[in-house]
C-alpha cells in the first residue's frame, strides 16, 4: 500500500503540489527517496530515521521507497522532511491512514524529533487555501500560515510527539493567530534633519509617486539621512501589497517568528554585492534585493561604486516591475517594483564643487566627469529626480529644529496617492497605484498640456535633448507635482519645477 502525503515546489513565489508517495514493501532493508531530489531533500533520510527514532518509533526492517511527484520537477529543500516523516508513520501505524489526507506539510525535522521553522509557509498557506486544504507546519511559523486566510485549518507542531498525540487525539493544538511584528526603537523623522529644504521637497515628491531619486552631494551632507527617513513619509502597504511583500519576504526566509509588518521594505545592500545578490539567482535562484525591496525602496549608497554590469542588471526591472532569472533547468519571476534611491558624491574625493578646491587629479570637471562616467546614460535616464545635496553649514546646525517633520509630509503623500489610486482606478487599470507605473499612452492622457505648457517643455526637451522616456518621465513628475498641490491639471509651474529635476540628470549624463 502507498501513502500519500500532500507538499509543495517552489517556483518564485509560486507554491506547485508535489505528491510525496511512500511505500513499505518486503524486500532488503533500504530507504531510497527519488523524484528528481537534490542533495538536501536526500539527506532528509537521516534526519527522518534520527527523528523517528528519538520520538520512540522505529524504522521497519523493509525497503522503503519515497517517490515525489512529478518527477520531473526540481526538489529543493529541506522541507521535505516532515512529509516524508508523516508518510512514514502512516504507513506503520503510528497514526491513522487518513490523519494527513487533506492537509499540505511542509517542515524540517531536527535529530530530536523537533520540528524547524523553514522558508515559504506563507505561499504554501496561500496555496493550501485555493486548493481547499489545510496546512500542518512547524510551530515557529504557525503565526504566519495563519495570515492566509481566517477559516482553513492550520496544524503548527514543536515536534513529532505533538503531531502524533493531535492525531491520536490524547493532545490538542490550537490554531495559531497571526502576528504582527512591532516596530523597535525610536522612529525615524525628518525632524532630525536641519537645511535641506530642497532635498527634503525631493524626497516628498518621489514618495508622493513612487519616482526614483539620485542624490549627487559632498561627503557628510545628509545623503544618507534622508534616504533613511524616506520610509517614514510612505503610506503603509495595502492588504494587496502586503500580501505580495510577505510572499517574497518568506520564500527568502526573512520572516522572523511568522510576525507580519505593513511598513514598506527599506533595503540597503553594500556597494560590493555581486548580481545575484542585487537580482536574485544563485544556485536555487533566490529572491535578491530589489525583489525584497518590491513596494519598497532600495537605497544604493555609493552609487558608482557598485560594478557597472551590476547597476546596468536593474535597468530592465525599473521598467517592467519584475526580475525574470533563467537557468539550465528553471525559469523563476520575482516581482520588483521598487523606489531606486541612489546617493553619491561629485567626485572620488567628493570635493570637486568645493569653492577654491583643485583637485590633485586634474581639473575638477575632468575629475567628476570620469566619477560620474561610471554611470550608464540608460541607467541615469530611467532616474526621474536629480538633486544636489550642498553640504550643511554651522548655521544651519544651529538652528532649532524644524517644525514640520514626518508626519506632515506622510498626511500630504498620502493624500497624493490616494487620487492617484482613485483616478486610476476609474480608468479600470488593476494594480497601478502612483504616477511612476504609469504607461505612455495612459500617461498622456492623465497628463494632458495646456498651449503653454507645450511649448515649454518642446523649448526643454530641445535644449536638454530629452529622450522619449525622459520626456514621459518629467510628465510623471509634474502629474505627482500637481497631485501634491490637489490640482486636476498640470500647471506652468508644475512642470517647471519638473523639468528642473531633470537639469542634473543631463550634466550626468553626457560624462556618461
Amino acid at each position: 500500500m502507498v501513502q500519500r502525503v500532500s507538499t509543495v515546489a517552489f517556483e518564485g513565489i509560486e507554491a506547485r503540489a508535489v505528491d510525496v508517495q511512500v511505500q513499505v514493501a518486503p524486500g532488503l532493508p533500504a530507504f531510497n527517496v527519488v523524484g528528481l531530489p537534490d542533495k538536501a531533500v536526500s539527506e532528509a533520510r537521516e534526519r527522518v530515521r534520527a527523528a523517528l527514532i528519538a520520538s520512540g518509533l522505529a524504522l521497519p526492517a523493509r525497503r522503503i521507497t519515497v517517490n515525489m511527484a512529478p518527477a520531473d520537477l526540481p526538489k529543493e529543500g529541506s522541507h521535505y522532511d516532515l512529509p516524508i516523516a508523516l508518510g512514514l508513520m502512516a504507513a506503520i501505524g503510528a497514526i491513522p491512514p487518513d490523519a494527513v489526507a487533506g492537509f499540505t506539510v511542509l517542515g524540517e525535522l531536527g535529530l530530536d524529533g523537533s520540528i524547524a521553522p523553514v522558508a515559504g509557509v506563507l505561499p504554501a498557506a496561500i496555496g493550501a487555501n485555493a486548493r481547499r486544504e489545510g496546512l500542518i507546519c512547524p510551530h515557529a511559523c504557525g503565526p504566519e500560515a495563519a495570515w492566509a486566510s481566517p477559516d482553513m485549518e492550520i496544524i503548527a507542531a514543536a515536534s513529532l510527539i505533538q503531531l502524533a498525540n493531535h492525531f491520536r487525539g490524547t493532545q490538542v493544538l490550537m490554531r495559531p493567530r497571526p502576528k504582527i511584528r512591532e516596530i523597535e526603537g525610536t522612529p525615524l523623522d525628518l525632524k532630525d534633519i536641519k537645511g535641506q529644504e530642497s532635498a527634503k521637497r525631493a524626497l516628498e515628491i518621489a514618495a508622493a509617486g513612487g519616482h526614483n531619486l539620485l542624490m549627487v552631494g559632498p561627503p557628510g551632507a545628509g545623503k544618507s539621512m534622508l534616504a533613511a527617513r524616506l520610509p517614514s513619509i510612505l503610506p503603509p502597504l495595502s492588504p494587496g501589497e502586503l500580501l505580495e511583500v510577505s510572499m517574497v519576504a518568506s520564500v527568502a526566509g526573512e520572516i522572523a517568528e511568522g510576525a507580519l509588518t505593513n511598513r514598506r521594505p527599506f533595503r540597503s545592500p553594500h556597494h560590493s554585492a555581486s548580481m545575484p545578490a542585487l537580482v536574485g539567482g544563485g544556485l536555487r535562484a533566490k529572491p535578491g534585493e530589489i525583489s525584497l525591496a518590491h513596494h519598497g525602496v532600495l537605497f544604493l549608497d555609493e552609487f558608482p561604486e557598485f560594478q557597472p554590469a551590476v547597476l546596468d542588471s536593474l535597468r530592465q526591472p525599473l521598467e517592467s516591475g519584475d526580475v525574470t532569472i533563467v537557468r539550465a533547468n528553471y525559469r523563476v519571476t520575482y516581482p520588483a517594483r521598487f523606489m531606486l534611491v541612489a546617493a553619491m558624491n561629485p567626485c572620488r574625493c567628493g570635493r570637486a564643487n568645493d569653492p577654491g578646491f583643485s583637485c590633485r587629479r586634474g581639473q575638477n570637471t575632468r575629475c567628476a566627469a570620469d566619477y560620474q562616467g561610471r554611470l550608464s546614460g540608460p541607467l541615469i535616464d530611467r532616474i526621474d529626480l536629480h538633486i544636489e545635496v550642498p553640504a550643511v553649514t554651522a548655521a544651519d546646525l544651529i538652528l532649532p529644529p524644524p517644525a514640520e517633520g514626518s508626519r506632515e509630509v506622510a498626511a500630504r503623500v498620502a493624500s497624493a496617492r490616494m487620487a492617484q489610486a482613485e483616478r486610476y482606478a476609474g480608468l479600470g487599470l488593476e494594480g497601478i497605484r502612483t504616477n511612476a507605473q504609469v504607461s505612455g499612452p495612459v500617461l498622456e492622457e492623465v497628463a494632458r498640456l495646456d498651449n503653454a505648457g507645450t511649448a515649454l517643455i518642446r523649448d526643454a526637451a530641445d535644449a536638454m535633448r530629452l529622450s522619449a522616456r525622459g520626456y514621459h518621465r518629467v510628465l510623471r513628475v509634474a502629474r505627482t507635482l500637481a497631485d501634491l498641490d490637489g490640482a486636476d491639471k498640470i500647471g506652468r509651474v508644475h512642470l517647471a519645477e519638473a523639468l528642473s529635476y531633470r537639469a542634473l540628470a543631463d550634466e550626468v549624463r553626457r560624462a556618461a
